[in-house]
């Protein structure tokens, strides 16, 4: 073996020891960091137009995440008692809760059996019980579990603020990295660009967005724990093919049966103009850029979600569509449209 075989085998292994080494040295803030990435992605085009005025990086990239931290620290200080209050009392409300009888009356073969009654009912109270339980303590452990949530919050502070302020040098370093031509690392940055934007946007901010449009008829029309109803509307919206509706329906019908059929009008009303923004607004958002199939999302958000945890929800679709886009460059063939819908001239 010669000099230079024996300087590149070691150079191998050394730099294959190093990158395991800083994968295990960043695991713990490795959500954190996507986290930061991905946020940059959405604020980028604020910090453009400050930075266009300002004329100075370090500022722009300041004012951005003093704005960030106002916009997660306030709403997270005031609301998280009052979400863990209401999680709670829907915990509690839970267990008094009569959903045996309303099924006895729409499907009465159901409960034909005193046996099959019984596993139905066991079934169905334990699935909710553990629903609402779960439910109370994610709020629960944002008060147990601050030191290292402030922790992971000042990695994405940092990371957000040089992503931001170094985006454009970050991008050209990552393509230096990349075994593609020019032309290549074109076509997979902008295709990359361009399913960012649809899933964050068109998926997470408009999913968002809907959730909103509900809760506001949950506060409106009076609705018990409506803090906690939008909230989880808002999540809800962000998967595809759910939508809101499985958290206003339910609402809905639980108004309709109480009789209180004012409020049940109205939050049928919101409830339907909130999934409007699936059919009519989300379509026309994303029209002029690559829009991922909603299987492919909805398989990304479970799976992520399994493996991630919640962040996954919008880590998961990125990572399959990333891996379309390069499966569909190394066979040098046009992006098929059954799974991502190209841009539209």
């Amino acid at each position: 073996m010669d000099d230079k075989s024996y300087s590149k085998i070691t150079s191998g292994i050394i730099l294959g020891l190093l990158l395991v080494l800083s994968f295990f040295l960043i695991k713990p803030f490795l959500l954190a960091i996507l986290f930061s990435f991905i946020l940059a992605f959405l604020f980028r085009p604020f910090y453009l137009r400050i930075n266009k005025k300002i004329k100075s990086p370090n500022i722009s990239a300041t004012l951005i995440c003093v704005f960030l931290l106002i916009l997660i620290v306030i709403p997270v200080w005031f609301l998280t008692p009052i979400l863990i209050n209401q999680s709670t009392k829907i915990f509690i409300a839970s267990q008094d809760l009569d959903i045996v009888t309303p099924l006895k009356h729409l499907l009465p073969q159901l409960f034909e059996t005193e046996v099959i009654s019984n596993g139905i009912t066991s079934a169905l109270y334990s699935f909710i019980t553990k629903l609402t339980n779960s439910t109370m303590n994610i709020f629960s452990d944002l008060i147990l579990n601050f030191p290292t949530l402030f922790l992971q919050f000042l990695v994405v502070l940092f990371v957000f603020f040089f992503s931001l302020k170094d985006g454009e040098s970050l991008v050209e370093y990552i393509k230096s990295l990349l075994p593609f031509s020019k032309e290549t690392e074109k076509k997979l940055f902008k295709s990359t660009n361009d399913i960012t934007y649809s899933v964050l946007y068109g998926q997470v901010v408009l999913g968002i967005l809907q959730g909103l449009v509900a809760g506001v008829g949950f506060f409106i029309f009076g609705v018990d724990n409506a803090l906690l109803l939008t909230l989880l509307a808002c999540i809800a919206g962000i998967l595809p093919i759910i939508g809101t509706a499985i958290i206003w329906i339910p609402v809905a019908a639980y108004l309709l049966i109480s009789n209180h059929i004012g409020a049940f009008f109205g939050v049928l009303v919101f409830g339907l103009a909130s999934t409007i923004f699936e059919s009519v607004i989300k379509p026309a958002f994303v029209a002029k850029r690559t829009n991922v199939n909603s299987a492919i999302i909805l398989i990304g958000m479970v799976g992520g979600i399994f493996f991630l945890g919640f962040l996954g929800a919008i880590i998961g679709p990125l990572i399959l569509s990333y891996l379309l886009i390069i499966l569909d460059l190394y066979r040098d063939k046009k992006i098929p449209g059954a799974i991502i819908e190209p841009e539209k001239s």
